[in-house]
């Protein structure tokens, strides 16, 4: 088959075992570029068979999904990047992947669906986008679901993000602290009491775990007693 892709065309088999796919076409769909973080393309209620509830939980998992990349510092994301064409053993159908991200300096072709509503269906279309991400060079992934605690513990150092000004020298502080510790840990609440004033010190410790600078297990809570440690 061939299939545009950055500007230029390529050629590629479509072809997975088991998978009953044949040849296809890939032509490119309406997109914006999205840095991660802002609103994507919807899925839209009626497209490519979805209802509107289906279309919310998409959404919805796709603004988790756009909040992820941001953590990771993805450093550009296509939403909606091509809609691919490819015929199979029963068929033709066709495919609009979720997002394309660049993620240090390596490129993720991404789809999201929770896991309640992947049908047999999807999983001709995940074979095919997959075929597609491996003969660009690029890994693929359908994002189905967070492990336990990983989207809440995410979703809450999400909210220092935002610059801030350090007027009390907050980071400064808390790097020093937790480098001078035997193994660079220490608890959420003894770092922030290390600091001049522990109630500034706890917001600074999560802008900095937002910007990886200081690391956290995400697959617990975030609890006064978790351990931070240094990076």
């Amino acid at each position: 088959m061939e299939f545009d892709v950055a500007g230029g065309r390529r050629r590629g088999l479509l072809a997975g075992p088991g998978h009953g796919s044949r040849t296809g076409d890939v032509v490119p769909a309406d997109a914006g570029v999205h840095v991660a973080g802002e609103a994507a393309a919807p899925p839209r209620p009626g497209g490519d068979g979805i209802s509107g509830r289906e279309a919310w939980l998409r959404v919805a998992e796709g603004s988790s999904l756009l909040v992820a990349l941001d953590f990771l510092r993805a450093s550009e994301v296509l939403s909606q990047p091509f809609r691919l064409d490819f015929e199979h053993a029963g068929g033709r159908a066709w495919h609009i992947p979720d997002f394309l991200a660049v993620i240090g300096g390596g490129m993720w072709l991404l789809d999201v669906r929770p896991m309640e509503l992947i049908k047999e269906e999807d999983a001709l279309k995940f074979a095919a986008a997959r075929e597609v991400a491996a003969a660009c060079g690029w890994r693929y992934s359908v994002v189905a679901g967070w492990r336990p605690h990983v989207w809440s513990v995410l979703d809450h150092l999400s909210s220092r993000r935002r610059p801030a000004r350090d007027l009390l020298g907050m980071r400064e502080q808390l790097l020093t602290a937790i480098s001078g510790q035997k193994g660079q840990a220490m608890t959420f609440s003894d770092l922030a009491e290390a600091t001049s004033v522990p109630s500034v010190g706890r917001a600074n410790i999560v802008r900095l775990l937002w910007h990886r600078e200081l690391s956290v297990d995400l697959g617990s809570p975030l609890r006064h007693s978790s351990l931070i440690w240094a990076v």
